[in-house]
């Protein structure tokens, strides 16, 4: 054999052989993202922000290390209503929030976040994906210089915790109340005081008799806040947030910056954080309640008559919302399409709920 073809040959080698190495390489991202990003609650809320440590860890996994999003404690950079502020002028890269605190900025969050009398997670997931949601979504925050990202979804939440049972919508006027999103604004119709304070402070103004009652999440979260030892009346079901959502808000000058499959890699991190923080939601509640039970908290049921009504004052609140705002409209005139039309599908391929054993 000629040397020629010995080159030759030897050549052909070690293409074959960096293809193998190449072929048998994990996916990593092409470029060193190093981001800090700002929790809107903190981070051991089960389905609400546990799925930032899912995300962070397996994009730093997947990446080889070149994708690493340090979270930081509300308040340790930015307080948690100002995460979208932060996010949109560059101080920070993103941040990790529940985009309904910025309903008195964009009416149309509390439409993603979580809405009276709204979806349920699977059908509200066929909306955002499938349907107008997602796009819709990015169109909002287009001039915000923000890219979101669906990061976290969870089911129901309790209405509330109240000092005395709800029996009629008359026992809601005069309560000073602290309620979130667009259920705040039909409390509102009804009497009631509203504030909206964050997480973390709800606990001290309910010891302080700052206010009379409260919502804030699921029970087993509600759970983890304290709220139990100092009320044990908890209302169900969460007819004002049938789920609730946390987004990845990532500045869109960085996002844009970055390579496609950096930005694919991201993306996919946030569809499985989400699907794996709405599993440990799920797992969780049904423990929280039976603690609930045994320690002496009433878990009371909404009477029908009361829900229907509430049903009611809440279609005037979004009918009024959207006579005011054109984005509120587009987004509640497409998820009521879709509710619609999905519901011969819910309405008659799944078992009705009385098929299932409960006490």
């Amino acid at each position: 054999m000629s040397l020629k073809q010995q080159l030759s040959k030897l050549g052909t080698g070690v293409a074959l052989a960096t293809a193998l190495t190449l072929a048998a390489t994990p996916a990593t991202a092409t470029e060193r993202v190093r981001w800090q990003v700002p929790l809107a609650f903190p981070s051991h809320l089960i389905g609400l922000t546990t799925p930032v440590k899912h995300l962070s860890e397996n994009l730093k996994l997947i990446s080889g290390g070149d994708i690493e999003l340090r979270y930081y404690e509300p308040g340790e950079l930015v307080p948690p209503f100002e995460i979208m502020q932060a996010v949109s002028s560059g101080r920070y890269p993103a941040g990790y929030t529940w985009v309904g605190y910025d309903q008195g900025t964009i009416p149309a969050l509390p439409l993603y976040s979580g809405a009276p009398f709204n979806m349920e997670p699977p059908a509200y997931l066929a909306w955002y994906y499938q349907g107008d949601g997602k796009a819709l979504l990015e169109e909002i925050y287009e001039p915000r210089n923000i890219h979101p990202m669906l990061c976290s979804i969870i089911g129901p939440e309790g209405a509330g915790w109240f000092a005395n049972p709800i029996e009629s919508l008359d026992d809601i006027d005069g309560l000073r109340i602290r309620f979130a999103g667009i259920g705040g604004r039909v409390l509102e119709e009804l009497g009631a005081s509203v504030t909206m304070i964050p997480g973390g402070e709800i606990y001290q103004a309910l010891e302080r008799g700052t206010i009379d009652a409260t919502e804030f999440s699921q029970p087993a979260i509600d759970k983890m806040l304290g709220l139990d030892q100092i009320i044990k009346n908890y209302i169900m079901p969460g007819w004002h947030q049938t789920l609730t959502t946390s987004h990845l808000l990532v500045n869109k000058d960085t996002w844009n910056k970055l390579k496609p499959e950096t930005r694919a890699l991201i993306e996919m991190g946030c569809e499985s954080a989400t699907l794996k923080g709405f599993a440990e939601s799920e797992f969780a509640q049904p423990t929280a309640l039976r603690d609930y039970q045994n320690e002496g908290v009433t878990a009371q049921t909404l009477p029908e008559d009361v829900l229907r009504e509430l049903q009611r004052v809440t279609n005037k609140v979004l009918d009024d919302i959207a006579a005011e705002d054109e984005m509120f409209d587009r987004v509640l005139t497409s998820q009521r399409e879709f509710m619609e039309h999905h519901s011969i599908w819910h309405g008659k391929g799944y078992l009705p709920r009385d098929f299932y054993q409960y006490d």
